[in-house]
């Protein structure tokens, strides 16, 4: 009964600690320490079958590690061909009807006493060879299914010298993979809200809210190390005569061809933010690469602009802490100078981009006030005489 009662503890413990768990790193981690405490193991891991690369990748080893296991590697994967049991029993004998069971391999390489019976199929070699290379006398294997459809694998091992898994531990690894399952599931829902969150729904980039917080720890980066922040500001030319012209879903489809463009040249530029700010305004946030580099991106930008069809090209506004624009002691600052590069662009329907610092007047125009409720400098939240 006392057994009974401490795996029922280490159940609550494990859903307790997936559901508290804020990043799929943190689940991973949870759902291997937890299923190793609670089946008495020395080392655990996640891992999850990739069908299209036919792989088994592992997402997280905890615990004894042995040498060469990293905590989360970035490419630790086994070919499913090395693995039967994945596509036979995970798959096939599931699908067949069968229940996902979990099994127990020995470094002998033979069932361990009262061990789940898996028929006349040989043992996995590769595990065997596996858990004598590595120093442990034992595993247990519980498949995690999610969604209807086989998703990967727990496995959980003992060191060599103490007791094996039995069949009774085989059977509560099979309860912890279900645990972990609904954790899993749990997760991938947040993780699909927080997208939600910073995604613009229609072009697939990042939203205003995601380039404010990305803006705000730039500028604190550049503030307290010096790193180069730049910020550009494009304004898609032409679109309300395309939705007057040709309908709304022309004009969203202009839209999502531009963000499209945008990412493209995005990607010239290491780690760089690709965001749509709402309507026609879409904007690059770079963070290191020199400004000349941004520039010559954004240049790059507009030349790719101008071909997109029905559209006008773009009005594009850079401003860079890499160029002579004053100190930049806020986002709101920065983000200020890139709006004013951009609107002289649009002003002068220039098809190169505007650069703070470089060309006209824009750090004047920046810092004055808006000449009228209306002007547009006063939808980005710039109020006159703000922050610098």
């Amino acid at each position: 009964m006392g057994g009974d009662d401490a795996r029922l503890r280490a159940v609550v413990a494990l859903a307790q600690t997936m559901a508290a768990a804020y990043t799929p790193h943190e689940s991973w981690h949870a759902a291997a320490m937890g299923a190793c405490e609670a089946l008495g193991g020395s080392f655990a891991a996640l891992s999850v079958w990739e069908r299209d690369q036919g792989r088994l990748r592992v997402l997280v080893n905890a615990g004894e590690r042995a040498e060469g296991e990293e905590e989360f590697p970035e490419d630790e994967a086994y070919p499913v061909h090395q693995f039967p049991e994945i596509t036979e029993f995970l798959h096939e004998r599931w699908a067949g009807g069968g229940e996902p069971d979990a099994w127990v391999e020995t470094a002998a390489g033979a069932p361990a006493a009262g061990a789940p019976a898996r028929g006349a199929r040989p043992y996995c070699h590769q595990r065997v060879a596996a858990l004598r290379r590595r120093g442990r006398g034992c595993c247990v294997v519980a498949p995690i299914v999610l969604h209807g459809r086989a998703w990967g694998e727990l496995y959980v091992a003992r060191p060599a010298g103490v007791p094996v898994f039995d069949r009774d531990d085989a059977d509560f690894a099979t309860v912890l993979a279900a645990v972990v399952a609904a954790g899993i599931a749990q997760t991938e829902r947040l993780e699909e809200v927080r997208k939600l969150a910073f995604t613009d729904p229609l072009t697939g980039l990042a939203n205003r809210r995601a380039v404010d917080l990305r803006l705000d720890e730039a500028v604190d980066r550049y503030r307290t190390e010096g790193a180069v922040v730049s910020l550009v500001v494009c304004d898609l030319n032409g679109l309300k005569t395309v939705n007057d012209t040709h309908g709304h879903a022309v004009g969203d489809r202009l839209l999502e061809r531009f963000g499209s463009v945008l990412s493209l040249c995005g990607a010239m530029l290491p780690g760089a933010l690709a965001a749509r700010l709402g309507g026609d305004e879409f904007c690059l946030l770079a963070v290191g690469p020199p400004a000349d580099d941004v520039v010559r991106v954004s240049e790059e930008l507009c030349a790719r602009a101008v071909a997109l069809e029905p559209g006008d090209g773009v009005a594009c506004g850079v401003a860079s802490t890499g160029d002579d624009i004053g100190p930049v002691q806020s986002a709101r600052r920065l983000f200020r100078l890139a709006d004013a590069a951009q609107y002289q662009a649009k002003a002068a329907r220039s098809r190169r981009p505007v650069v703070a610092g470089r060309d006209g007047d824009v750090i004047r125009l920046a810092d004055s006030p808006p000449r009228s409720p209306h002007d547009r400098r006063r939808l980005r939240g710039n109020p006159p005489g703000g922050d610098r």
